[in-house]
């Protein structure tokens, strides 16, 4: 009998340990999976940084707001992290995204800074039907291949920043706006320093630079070419100095960036600096003995009302990590993009969700998003249009688009008026 007893209870526990625990109300607790999304840049540079910011604090309000649905499932979103080193080695920058993808097994990567890099991680993602959402590559050819190849590139798609060409049409906007302070102030004719970084994303910028400065009325002092990782350019900013000119027109996206504008305010060359220089979207100016006071470039964001959840975000962003955004946070944008499509799709099948991205149209930090069909963030007026910010006093304010909103009737509240450097 005792045996009997003992069989029973066995049978029982076995049954309980079967059956699914039950939520109150009788129902059957639906099991919490996993969405893995990888994010790939530059660890150690503030880009790569940046990127992980982004990622991680639009990751962790989704998952507090209940995650991703599928159907009836709700998945969480689970980050892996991976160093490209992209901007010293296009191997290691191949070799993280493999990782990330046999490793890690991630479904999803956002990230990516430089182009030639970012090129490799493309056919590696493409090899393997994974969506990647770029968030720091700017050159053109990277959304050509979609149009080019869509079968094969379809799984690509640049979220930030916009595109090389969109750069150079708002960074000459922003060298017109200078080069006419510049003018006013000194009497003469702008005359223009290109000083740009040795990569595939600025050769068009200098290109176009060197084209379009004398159809500006402005002369072209020479052109000069640095290593994004380059530690001292002192030299080069002494030629700039005694090529006589007055405003100094930049491309740069390394590290570079930040030695530039620290020689630039020590040696108070008399040129005005403005057009695109990553390292200036960044906080770590503060910390130079010049405060980077001056320094002008292009931005995705500022602390101006491009959308309703511009402010609220910018806000976040600083205070959890005591910086402002640069345009690699744009890893927070793809992931609710990827969300958004997800969810629609109600599967997580890369062609479905390849479909529903292509249908995006939302209301970002940036501005309202939509792909075009290469796969390209969309820049416009009522868009993404950019934003011009320069160092004043320490502090990062908005300089354009114009108060006025003399460009395309664009006005975002919070803009103030352009200072030239007190030593011009």
């Amino acid at each position: 009998m005792d045996l009997i007893k003992r069989a029973i209870t066995c049978l029982l526990v076995v049954c309980l340990l079967a059956t699914p625990v039950l939520a109150c109300g009788g129902e059957t607790q639906s099991e919490t999976k996993e969405i893995r999304i990888g994010v790939i840049g530059p660890t150690f540079y503030v880009q790569g940084q940046h990127h992980r910011y982004g990622a991680e604090m639009a990751a962790e309000e989704i998952n507090k707001a209940g995650g991703i649905s599928i159907g009836e499932d709700t998945y969480r979103i689970k980050l892996f992290f991976a160093n490209s080193n992209e901007l010293l080695s296009v191997t290691d920058a191949a070799n993280a995204m493999e990782r990330l993808i046999s490793v890690n097994r991630v479904s999803f990567v956002m990230g990516g800074i430089r182009t030639e890099a970012v090129q490799a991680m493309q056919d590696i993602a493409m090899d393997n039907k994974v969506i990647f959402l770029g968030s720091g590559a700017a050159a053109v050819e990277l959304c050509t291949r979609v149009t080019e190849n869509y079968d094969r590139y379809k799984y690509w798609f640049r979220v930030a920043p916009v595109n090389s060409d969109h750069l150079g049409h708002v960074s000459f906007q922003m060298l017109g706006m200078v080069a006419a302070a510049v003018a006013q102030k000194t009497g003469n004719t702008p005359r223009v320093a290109i000083f740009a970084e040795q990569a595939v994303w600025t050769d068009p910028i200098v290109a176009a630079a060197q084209a379009n400065i004398p159809l500006m009325d402005m002369e072209v002092a020479g052109t000069w070419r640095v290593s994004a990782t380059a530690t001292d350019v002192t030299s080069e900013l002494t030629a700039i100095r005694n090529a006589g000119a007055n405003v100094i027109f930049t491309a740069l996206s390394g590290p570079v960036g930040r030695h530039y504008v620290q020689k630039w305010g020590e040696l108070e060359i008399p040129a005005a600096s403005v057009g695109i220089n990553v390292e200036a979207q960044d906080a770590g100016l503060k910390a130079l003995p010049t405060k980077g006071n001056y320094e002008t470039t292009l931005n995705m964001y500022a602390r101006v009302n491009l959308t309703e959840k511009t402010i609220p975000f910018y806000d976040t962003f600083v205070d959890r990590f005591g910086e402002p955004p640069t345009y690699n946070a744009g890893t927070y944008e793809a992931m609710y993009v990827l969300k958004e499509a997800i969810e629609r799709a109600g599967t997580l099948d890369p062609d479905s969700v390849v479909e529903e991205i292509e249908k995006t149209d939302r209301i970002s930090p940036a501005g309202r998003i939509t792909f075009d069909d290469s796969h390209d963030i969309v820049w416009s007026p009522g868009y993404v249009t950019t934003v011009g910010i320069q160092w004043l006093d320490g502090e990062m304010h908005c300089v354009w688009p114009p108060a006025d909103g003399s460009w395309e009737d664009v006005s975002y509240e919070g803009v103030v008026p352009y200072k030239l450097p007190p030593w011009m």
